[in-house]
């Protein structure tokens, strides 16, 4: 485990933003609540609630990851009719304690749902 710092930042804010992740013409998450994590020098990320997505489109995957500085993350595939996206969700259900905000939140790749959508 790593600690983030001045080398590596980690920070996690609460967006002020509504958050619509779409595919397929589908609202598959939407969230008054989101964070937003920045990370380094990577783009930021947005984190919603478990509690605002759509379960029905979502089946988890056999893929699962290890950040240094995150922890062990998991990973789900969208499905919406015909539209299959494979290991476009991820989420960290145990965080290291420096990330700890971003438990029970799940967090989409860019290109691989149609749009993420600042409201």
């Amino acid at each position: 485990m790593k600690e983030p710092g001045p080398d590596h930042p980690i920070i996690i804010e609460t967006s002020h933003r509504r958050v619509r992740v779409i595919l397929a013409g589908t609202v598959i998450a939407e969230s008054g609540a989101a964070l937003v994590l920045r990370e380094a020098s990577y783009g930021p990320v947005y984190y919603l609630p478990r509690a605002d997505a759509r379960w029905e489109y979502f089946t988890r995957s056999a893929r699962s990851s290890h950040c240094p500085y995150k922890g062990e993350a998991s990973y789900y595939t969208l499905t919406v009719g015909d539209t299959v996206r494979a290991d476009a969700v991820w989420s960290y259900e145990a965080p290291f304690p420096s990330v700890a905000e971003i438990r029970d939140h799940l967090a989409f790749y860019p290109d691989r749902v149609d749009a993420i959508e600042l409201l």
